[in-house]
């Protein structure tokens, strides 16, 4: 089992930025990947982000490329999400899963919110 947990979304403006943060538990961290997605009301899930074990390997939706990045802390079990350069296209709840390597199963956080008005 893996508990995940998302901190930092908040409201902002068009050309702010946000860190998003997901701290994990309950399994080794830097034995999985981890990933950003995000959910806008009355649309589906879609990715945004996604890290290797190591964090020497990601990639990235072709909306958020060049203003997003991410990034994972292994000694702090967390994987954060840079967002720079914020549209109001990019409202919507952010979630991290964690998946792959020795996991056996996908886990979710809760999300949080991001609004950027315009």
């Amino acid at each position: 089992q893996v508990q995940l947990v998302e901190s930092g979304g908040g409201l902002v403006q068009a050309g702010d930025s946000l860190r998003l943060s997901c701290a994990a538990s309950g399994r080794t961290f830097s034995n999985y990947f981890m990933a950003w997605f995000r959910q806008a009301p009355g649309k589906a899930r879609e990715f945004v982000a996604d890290i290797n074990w190591s964090g020497g390997s990601t990639g990235y939706a072709d909306s958020v490329k060049g203003r997003f990045t991410i990034s994972r802390d292994n000694a702090k079990n967390t994987v954060y999400l840079r967002m720079n350069n914020l549209k109001p296209e990019d409202t919507a709840v952010y979630l991290c899963k964690a998946y792959g390597g020795s996991l056996t199963s996908e886990y979710w956080g809760q999300g949080t919110q991001v609004t950027v008005s315009s």
